[in-house]
């Protein structure tokens, strides 16, 4: 028996349990080690330098699956070149009742609701403080509680509570699963939202002695006119980078069928469109020098290598591990090293904004 064999087997075996189950199932056999390590072989012109970080690969684990920091170094061993935590609530709340996560295998896509349930800070504390010792980056995820009066302080808090351990945090203001988290995004929320956040980073800069980037991760639904908002309020406010994009409440690129789908976010290769021209979108407002990471859609090498052509400097995927495996993470690897040689590239640095005015150009 081979391990992809093994792998197929167990992918099957995950698919006849309820997506939520087959998740925990997941965490746990990572847990436990019935996971091997699979780093792929290094290829140096995959590497990857952004704030004072050294990514191996630009291939990071998307957060929603490593929600309380249970297993960062279980998916960095499996060749991902950096992990995010998250999100991750001050106090625990439970998130939306089940179900809340169905696959949709005809379209490669997830539907989630999960609602940011989280074990909350102390948890995850406990969980970061035994760690320690361990190499490879890890981001966090901070979000609000549901229930709490005053959001932008849930953010700061989450600063506040693991600027000494967290390679880099994302805000997340675009789950479409919490009532009213979007409405962060409108100009003047944001504007208040990210000059509490920033001044925490600072804060907690001059305290620890370390930078920690600050990413500020949208949703794919925003308009232009609210997206050219966004990126002008990162760019005044001197935030580290954006994440494009979170899941999306449109159901246009399922078809039209006559299928009902259920409600919240949607993601997988039905995302990738949507995701890819609000990405080249806000490449062209930000200009060449903010970071971006690249989610949504991305199951193969050339997911992942449109990505960055479009103006991505880091990519992020989840959705395709569900349908493709682990084995996934090796293969786009792979793959972007043959598009490297295939355009007589030394860098995907040099592949990036080729083909943004293209997808910019796009109606998502």
């Amino acid at each position: 028996m081979t391990l992809a064999w093994l792998e197929t087997t167990a992918l099957k075996g995950l698919h006849c349990l309820d997506a939520e189950t087959a998740h925990r199932m997941t965490i746990l056999a990572l847990k436990s080690g019935v996971l091997p390590a699979r780093r792929p072989l290094a290829d140096p012109r995959l590497n990857v330098r952004l704030w004072d970080l050294d990514f191996p690969n630009p291939l990071g684990m998307a957060a929603g699956f490593d929600k309380d920091g249970e297993v960062p170094d279980a998916l960095l061993n499996l060749g991902f070149g950096f992990t995010e935590i998250g999100s991750v609530t001050p106090m625990p709340q439970p998130g939306n009742p089940r179900p809340r996560v169905f696959r949709l295998s005809a379209h490669q896509g997830v539907i989630n609701r999960f609602g940011f349930n989280s074990e909350g800070h102390a948890a995850l504390r406990a969980r970061l403080d035994r760690r320690k010792g361990f190499d490879g980056i890890v981001g966090i995820n901070v979000g609000a509680n549901k229930d709490a009066d005053d959001r932008n302080a849930d953010y700061v808090a989450g600063i506040h509570a693991f600027a000494d351990t967290a390679s880099y945090f994302t805000v997340n203001i675009s789950s479409p699963n919490t009532p009213g988290l979007r409405d962060l995004q409108a100009r003047s929320a944001l504007a208040e939202l990210l000059t509490g956040v920033i001044s925490a980073r600072d804060t907690c800069t001059r305290h620890h002695g370390r930078h920690v980037p600050v990413l500020l991760k949208i949703a794919p639904d925003v308009t232009d006119a609210d997206l050219e908002d966004i990126v002008e309020e990162v760019l005044l406010k001197n935030v580290d980078g954006l994440i494009v994009s979170n899941t999306t409440v449109s159901r246009e690129a399922l078809g039209t069928s006559g299928e009902t789908f259920e409600a919240g976010g949607l993601s997988g290769r039905p995302l990738f469109r949507k995701s890819t021209i609000v990405l080249a979108k806000a490449r062209k407002l930000a200009g060449p020098d903010l970071p971006i990471i690249g989610v949504g859609g991305i199951d193969s090498a050339d997911t992942a290598w449109t990505k960055f052509t479009a103006g991505a400097d880091l990519v992020q995927l989840y959705s395709a591990l569900v349908f493709k495996g682990p084995a996934l993470v090796s293969e786009i690897l792979t793959g972007l090293g043959a598009k490297l040689d295939a355009h007589g590239l030394t860098s995907l640095r040099e592949a990036r904004d080729s083909t943004v005015e293209a997808w910019a150009s796009e109606t998502a």
